[in-house]
């Protein structure tokens, strides 16, 4: 189970809708949030500011 704070990896490459970006397998999301709705996760990387992801995608760190 995810919680606010934690710190998850990305599972697979992923494009960024409305970015020409493309996160990496392997890139890590610290200090998530979980937002609106069933299956929202929240939280920052490197390159790409507020992010939205599935938590299918994504495993605990």
């Amino acid at each position: 189970m995810l919680k606010e704070g934690d710190s998850v990896q990305v599972i697979k490459d992923l494009k960024v809708k409305g970015s020409s970006v493309t996160l990496k397998r392997g890139t890590v999301i610290k200090n998530i949030r979980i937002g609106d709705g069933d299956e929202a996760v929240e939280g920052n990387s490197d390159k790409v500011k507020g992010l939205r992801l599935k938590p299918e995608f994504l495993k605990k760190v």
